[in-house]
């Protein structure tokens, strides 16, 4: 027989998801400027006009990612029973590690771009573009922690979907949007070389799963057996 967990801890693994979901996309909505997979030059001058502000949405930002990745850590906690944490466990630890890597990469942009608007404050043309080749190969690296951060995530989420559907730990509705949502993170990520524009409503998207777990755990809590 399985049983339904309603608890502090169910609370409070809804709490971190709701959380998450409030800094991830508020931070995004409220930025002055938004870097894309590669940092060039023209964002430190849209950095520049208002670059403390810029610094505390990018911290947000951030800060939402780990949020996320707290709600996972969490959760993982409650589904430890078998036979469901085999696909469980795997599942929930790639979101965290894909998650974390996002972290560690917007880490980057955001260290980076407030460093790079003083180091190319008054150089010339030529300054700022010996400035970008110097830093090139790491920008190319932390463009590789995104792809990989979502794919991982992805991969995650199909393996955590398939489980929720397998054992109807949560509704089937959520299970479903689980992992439609990592196929597609999956496929979006394999099937376009350098154009990361196609990706961007999936991050919305996220959210939006983000703010579901939060509501259905408080609401339903989760089913586990015994």
């Amino acid at each position: 027989m399985g049983k339904v967990i309603k608890s502090f801890e169910t609370k409070f693994i809804a709490g971190a998801f709701l959380v998450a979901a409030v800094l991830l996309w508020s931070s995004w909505a409220l930025t002055t400027h938004h870097i894309g997979e590669y940092i060039k030059v023209s964002d430190f001058e849209k950095i520049g006009e208002n670059v403390w502000y810029w610094i505390w949405m990018y911290r947000f930002h951030i800060f939402g990612w780990v949020t996320m990745g707290i709600a996972t850590f969490s959760l993982t906690s409650l589904l430890t029973k078998n036979p469901y944490r085999v696909l469980t466990f795997p599942g929930l630890g790639m979101i965290i590690v894909g998650t974390f890597t996002l972290a560690i990469a917007n880490a980057f942009y955001y260290n980076f771009g407030a460093w790079g608007v003083g180091k190319t404050a008054g150089l010339s043309a030529e300054e700022v573009e010996e400035f970008m080749n110097g830093v090139l190969f790491t920008n190319q690296y932390v463009t590789c922690f995104i792809r990989f951060g979502r794919i991982f995530s992805g991969v995650g989420f199909v393996l955590l979907g398939y489980a929720f559907l397998k054992w109807n730990l949560v509704s089937k509705w959520l299970g479903w949007f689980t992992t439609i949502f990592g196929v597609a993170a999956v496929a979006v990520i394999l099937s376009i070389p350098d154009n990361f524009e196609v990706y961007k409503p999936l991050f919305h998207i996220k959210v939006l799963w983000l703010v579901a777990m939060g509501v259905m755990l408080l609401k339903d809590g989760i089913k586990t057996t015994k």
